[in-house]
């Protein structure tokens, strides 16, 4: 194929992603400079359509970036009003004293918001002080310099055929040049990937870890309604089988969200955290609670949860790395969108200062350093034992020892383990199927559980079935011939959209099938695939999920 001709627009600054991390960089440079030409681009068909956060909000990001966020209507209503632990069995729990849980976990003063809501509120702030936003802009490409520096990205190719090839109704899309490009990609995003690998950015770090979070919004009886109501569970269903725990929160309208959490680092590749999230609402607990009401919505994302000693480098020439692309989430606290507004602001003042100086395309070393020498790394410094501990000793060794952790860095700010290491990376940590035993999950219920490929249709997912598929195989032939026969192709179980099937027809070999349509754009599969030979890239822009209020 001929080289693609492409227009150029040049910006000061190349955003991509309208996260909080993303618009907290757009709002903070043109706050700092109004002159300064700033493009923001989303994947999701309108700003928040992709986002999926748990989520109770700490404001201090927000409180650094636009203090008076009250006053200018942002949508975080619901102020946290109690705090909820337990341990539960299979019948029943057990609540875990607040006076026993470091004073980090307290959530006085959060709020349960969307974030997918308040990344919309964010928008429409950064559109008032300039900043360009186009929604609908997947970013498919980097685009290099000379000297090997990030120089912009290509953004808005529409109308490939199948196959690869350009159809009649062919959009090249654009190059986007910046002095510098952001990347707020979410966690896993194609990009961010691209340039980690190619300038070596997690060298002398930990792999990065991850976790699958799965959430549905239910509209529940009001009668058993709490607005401001935070719980947070662990044990039952995973038991031995995997780490993770749940949450649920009772937002405004009698709305709840019920969330699930499971670490990837799990070995039995016969686990379904899907099927492990629909198996948690039959717990009498919570079916008491979503009796009589409705489910409303779905959704699922990797959650990054390496942490502090994860962390790659977040520049190299020409580009930064933002929010979870950097891996920001505070494990135990169940939060990292603070920490993502944080990160935008501080590659935003490095960058000004930068071009201030007449600079462009180089390393924004000083936002990497404030990165690991401010507010970000004292919120993850302390708690960064709390995953290696838990994964080598299991929920309630981890959950112990954990504890003491927390609470001696809480109160001296020195950790006792010093800084533990992750190990083997999620997909190294899946085992082979013949040293378990296939799980039998119970059926979903339609009431309270629910089928995959009747939750994805709550995720409002669609994609063009006539482009390539965004899901893409490094070797074809290594699902059938090395996956299924060595850990029973975990694909089919890990997905949490129903997105690979096996599929297995009279007098022909077994084919491995991807029902790309399906996506919700978790990353699951980029993440857990053992032998990573599953790549996850963009789909043509506007595609994939398209969340209300998640």
């Amino acid at each position: 194929m001929a080289e693609i001709e492409r227009e150029a627009m040049e910006y000061d600054v190349v955003i991509v992603g309208a996260g909080p991390a993303g618009l907290s960089a757009a709002i903070r440079l043109k706050q700092l400079d109004a002159d300064l030409s700033v493009v923001v681009l989303e994947k999701g068909s309108e700003v928040g359509a992709h986002i999926l956060s748990g989520a109770v909000l700490d404001p201090v990001g927000l409180n650094a970036l636009i203090p008076d966020w009250k006053a200018k209507g942002a949508p975080i209503n619901v102020p946290v009003r109690d705090d909820n632990f337990y341990m539960l069995g299979e019948g029943g729990g057990i609540r875990i004293p607040n006076t026993l849980m470091p004073p980090l976990m307290n959530n006085h003063g959060n709020y349960i918001v969307s974030m997918g809501n308040v990344c919309r509120w964010m928008a429409e702030q950064a559109e008032e002080l300039g900043v360009e936003i186009f929604p609908g802009m997947a970013c498919s490409e980097m685009v290099y310099g000379e000297n090997g520096e990030v120089k912009g990205v290509v953004a808005g190719e529409f109308g490939k055929n199948a196959d690869g090839t350009p159809s009649d109704a062919y959009e090249p899309g654009m190059e986007l040049h910046g002095k510098y490009v952001f990347l707020g990609e979410g966690v896993r995003g194609s990009l961010t990937k691209e340039v980690m690998e190619k300038y070596d950015l997690s060298a002398g770090k930990d792999p990065q870890k991850f976790g699958l979070g799965m959430k549905e919004i239910w509209e529940i009886d009001p009668e058993k309604h709490r607005e401001g109501s935070v719980t947070h569970t662990m044990g039952w269903p995973l038991g031995k089988n995997a780490g993770g725990g749940s949450f649920i929160y009772h937002l405004e309208n009698n709305q709840v969200y019920v969330g699930f959490v499971v670490h990837l680092n799990y070995e039995n590749p016969y686990l379904s955290p899907y099927m492990e999230f629909q198996r948690f609402k039959h717990h009498p607990m919570v079916a008491e609670l979503l009796k009589g009401g409705k489910r409303v919505a779905y959704g699922a994302r990797a959650i990054s949860e390496g942490g502090w000693q994860s962390m790659p480098k977040a520049v190299a020439p020409g580009v930064a790395l933002l929010g979870c692309g950097v891996g920001l989430v505070n494990v135990p606290r169940i939060k990292g969108n603070h920490n993502a507004m944080l990160s935008g602001m501080e590659a935003a003042e490095a960058a000004h200062t930068a071009i201030k100086d007449g600079r462009a395309g180089d390393a924004l070393v000083a936002y990497d350093a404030a990165l690991r020498s401010g507010p970000i790394s004292k919120d993850l410094k302390r708690v960064r034992n709390v995953k290696p501990l838990w994964s080598r000793y299991g929920l309630l060794g981890g959950l112990v020892l954990g504890g003491m952790d927390m609470w001696t860095a809480n109160i001296t700010g020195w950790n006792p383990f010093g800084t533990l290491k992750h190990g083997k990376s999620d997909a190294e940590a899946t085992g082979k199927a013949a040293k378990f035993k296939p799980i039998d999950y119970p059926k979903p219920d339609g009431k309270l559980s629910f089928d995959r490929l009747t939750n994805v249709s709550f995720s409002m997912t669609n994609h063009e079935e006539s482009q390539p598929a965004h899901l893409k195989l490094k070797d074809p032939s290594v699902p059938i011939s090395v996956n299924l026969p060595q850990y029973a192709e975990p694909a089919t179980r890990y997905c949490p959209a129903g997105v690979y099937e096996v599929v297995e027809e009279a007098g022909n070999d077994p084919r491995f099938v991807i029902n790309f349509q399906n996506c919700v754009h978790c990353k699951t599969c980029d993440i857990k695939d053992p032998s990573q030979n599953i790549v996850w890239t963009v789909p043509q822009g506007g595609d994939g999920p398209n969340y209300p209020n998640m």
